[in-house]
């Protein structure tokens, strides 16, 4: 799993079993920070002309299959299957377009294990969002919960309403916490105390929570492409210290996350993603939602999304639905993904 907040590569070793349910257990993790190298390339790869990009596309597959190799080498066994989200170059829902990079055979190749990858793009194809998909996992491994909120680059959350389980993106993240903080020479805003020592900005909020994607009920989902048109220039059309920066993007992320969830029932909310280690962030958040905030084990919050990646490539390979049309909006419920075999 590869993050548009460009932290690292995340692998998780998983077992899954079923009996009245599904069940997983985590076996091992790692984040594999990106070196400058990948931050760069990953960063840049949408202005490649066409030529570069594929190179891109089987250099990072192949960076992918020998990391997965060197992590499967005191696993107590061989793996039945890889399953790779990759990462997200383009997506543009409104022009069925998404686009995620990793060759899936230079993956198997290089780690000489089956690879199912490429899990958004029949989505799309068939009038879906291709996001967000791991609503999937929340349904049939998280279900204890009434919402699945989750803190990457984008956040997203899950739920179940009139017997399905439904789902969309709710605004930027980790993606806009870190690109300001990273233009002061820092990877990550630790536990949100630069942004705390901020002050809101009121206008500048304001016009945040204005947009229009706000507006819009889902099935909805975000990419880069909206970060980079819509929210970055609304906030660099203001002159303003990087503290205060923060401090106004946590509180319209906060605003965000409870407008979105407090639209539904009280209820325990789990809340997982590398957002979940910014104690201002969750602070935030927990004093404005009418919702009981669960935050689970740091393998959770860490690892969930792969897991569940994962737990997708399992129902794939079963050809068991892993994408559901009350999430993405796609003409009906569907296996996605492709399995290359090395």
């Amino acid at each position: 799993m590869s993050g548009t907040s460009l932290d690292g590569l995340d692998l998780v070793a998983c077992r899954f079993t079923f009996d009245d349910r599904w069940r997983y257990e985590i076996l091992k993790g790692v984040t594999i920070p990106y070196s400058h190298k990948w931050i760069q390339k990953l960063s840049t790869a949408a202005e490649l002309n066409a030529l570069d990009f594929a190179f891109l596309n089987n250099d990072f597959g192949k960076f992918i299959g020998k990391q997965v190799a060197d992590f499967c080498t005191d696993l107590p066994q061989k793996p039945d299957l890889v399953s790779s989200h990759g990462h997200t170059i383009f997506h543009q829902p409104q022009n069925k377009l998404t686009l995620q990079i990793g060759n899936g055979a230079s993956i198997a190749a290089f780690s000489g294990l089956p690879t199912a990858c490429d899990f958004r793009t029949a989505d799309m194809a068939m009038k879906g969002q291709g996001a967000p998909l791991v609503p999937i996992g929340d349904e049939l491994l998280f279900g204890e919960y009434d919402l699945c909120m989750n803190l990457g680059g984008i956040a997203n959350v899950s739920f179940r309403e009139e017997g399905e389980r439904k789902a969309f993106d709710i605004c930027p993240a980790n993606m806009a916490f870190n690109h300001f903080i990273k233009e002061q020479g820092y990877e990550y805003d630790l536990d949100g105390n630069l942004g705390r020592t901020g002050k809101v900005q009121e206008e500048l909020l304001t016009l945040l929570n204005e947009l229009d994607f706000y507006q819009q009920k889902g099935p909805k989902s975000l990419g880069r492409e909206w970060f980079d048109e819509n929210f970055l220039p609304l906030i660099y059309s203001f002159q303003l210290p990087p503290e205060d920066i923060l401090r106004t993007l946590y509180e319209h992320v906060s605003d965000q996350l409870a407008s979105a969830t407090d639209q539904f029932p009280k209820g325990k909310i789990l809340i997982t993603g590398g957002g979940t280690h910014n104690i201002f962030l969750v602070e935030l958040f927990s004093e404005k939602t009418k919702h009981k905030t669960i935050v689970p084990s740091q393998q959770i919050i860490d690892f969930k999304e792969a897991l569940i990646f994962a737990f997708i490539g399992v129902l794939r390979l079963r050809e068991e639905v892993n994408c559901l049309k009350s999430v993405t909006g796609a003409d009906h419920d569907h296996s996605a993904g492709v399995i290359y075999l090395p």
